[in-house]
């Protein structure tokens, strides 16, 4: 066993204002959240004023609500070195079920949503069997599951449309309701907003204590405070442009889903042990089986729960659109993995978070926004964002291609006082009956 030593690291200037975001998950996306500014800036300049418009940041909740829901699933997905392309169809075979529960055979719409989320489940339990326990890889499996979905979509609804009741339509078109208050403003809009603002000074009051307990390095009072201020202002100032929008409409209930998602599934991967047993398979499925986690269990959980989020997102689509038809769901699963990848995540796995991925899903979603707002045609935009995506997944595979670090990694890493050294532990390998229970589309160590 090796003892090693840490240089002491330097504070004051530069190094301060690095940590303002420099720990917990909003650190990790620092850059990113940089290039979602610059976007959302560049194009409130083009378009003058349109973009940062109270009507048209509730269009691009509405309208990329259930993609960034995928890409809440489908971050875990890609840190578990898979891919799941059967969103969309499961999405569109879902909302055919749904629709059609409720417009043919009477079903109350609570009862429909719970059929819906069951369906899901089912299906995402019947993908996750074929990866985790017969080892067919994810990728085959779940192409073969776009097409049955697809194939099952149409076969139940004739390949036409079926409507949704307006009850049902207001959980993809709905807002947040008004209150007999006299005000020119939606008041939960607001409240909303003061509710974020208590989580951003809870979050950091909670990491300062937690870095005292351990004696970690702690950024000064001010850079905290500093922090403070300028994400809460951010998020009142949007909860305004949401609460003040044109009458009827506020925050819509869609954007309720996703942020309640949000901080489920970031409490589920980042505080939990089964969200760091995803990240130990997802970085060395080995060492993490060495170590006594059960890759399996993991893996039949992610595909799983990737189909029943892809159920939810299918769901509030059909409530949007007041209807479910055989084209719904194309190129969802698309749009979803890019949202992943620009937000952080590494193509080789173990590495991503739900935050970086809603905020790749936010570039996409206001570089979408913005050319069709100058006018630009479906072939311009496609061409963007698959460049977006590219240069995205390139600069990190050039840095590793010639020696650096990674620099998504870079952007994951933790930044702790003294430097933990592990006791050398001799490598068993497994073998006979009991060999590693590792993946088919995985090589073998």
């Amino acid at each position: 066993m090796t003892d090693t030593t840490s240089k002491p690291r330097q504070s004051g200037g530069l190094s301060d204002i690095r940590k303002m975001f420099g720990s917990g998950s909003t650190g990790r996306q620092f850059g990113i959240l940089g290039s979602l500014i610059a976007i959302v800036l560049f194009f409130q300049i083009w378009t003058g004023g349109k973009t940062l418009s109270s009507q048209n940041l509730i269009n691009v909740v509405s309208q990329q609500s259930y993609i960034l829901i995928l890409a809440i699933g489908m971050v875990m997905v890609i840190i578990m070195g898979h891919i799941d392309l059967s969103v969309g169809s499961v999405a569109a075979f879902v909302g055919i079920i749904v629709a059609k529960s409720m417009s043919e055979w009477n079903v109350p719409w609570p009862f429909a949503i719970a059929i819906g989320l069951v369906v899901g489940a089912l299906a995402g339990a019947w993908q996750g069997f074929w990866v985790a326990y017969v080892g067919v890889p994810a990728f085959i499996v779940t192409l073969a599951g776009m097409l049955i979905f697809r194939g099952a979509n149409q076969a139940i609804g004739q390949s036409t449309t079926i409507p949704v009741p307006p009850a049902y339509s207001f959980i993809g078109s709905g807002y947040l309701w008004e209150l007999p208050i006299p005000v020119d403003f939606n008041v939960l809009t607001m409240v909303l907003g003061l509710i974020g603002v208590g989580w951003i000074v809870y979050n950091e009051w909670r990491l300062r204590r937690q870095q005292a307990k351990i004696d970690a390095e702690r950024a000064p009072v001010w850079v905290s405070v500093v922090k403070v201020v300028i994400l809460s202002a951010v998020i009142l100032w949007a909860a305004w442009l949401f609460a003040t929008g044109r009458p009827g409409t506020s925050f819509p209930i869609s954007g309720v889903i996703l942020l309640v998602l949000v901080v489920i599934y970031s409490f589920l991967t980042n505080s939990t042990v089964f969200g760091r047993h995803i990240y130990a398979v997802g970085g060395n499925r080995l060492a993490a089986s060495l170590s006594g986690v059960k890759d399996r269990r993991i893996d039949f959980f992610v595909m799983m729960n990737m189909s029943v989020l892809a159920a939810v997102a299918g769901m509030i689509y059909i409530g949007r659109a007041t209807a479910s038809g055989p084209q719904d769901g194309n190129g969802w699963e698309l749009d979803a993995i890019a949202a992943v990848f620009i937000g952080g995540a590494a193509v080789s796995g173990g590495i991503g978070t739900v935050i970086g991925s809603i905020i790749g899903g936010l570039v996409m979603a206001f570089l979408n926004n913005g050319l069709q707002l100058v006018g630009a045609g479906a072939d311009a935009v496609s061409i963007v964002k698959g460049l977006v995506l590219l240069l995205a997944v390139a600069v990190d595979v050039i840095s590793k291609r010639r020696g650096g670090p990674s620099i998504i990694g870079l952007m994951m890493r933790r930044r702790e006082k003294g430097a933990e050294v592990l006791p050398e532990i001799p490598l068993v390998v497994p073998s006979g009956a009991n060999e590693s229970s590792q993946p088919a589309d995985l090589p073998k160590v």
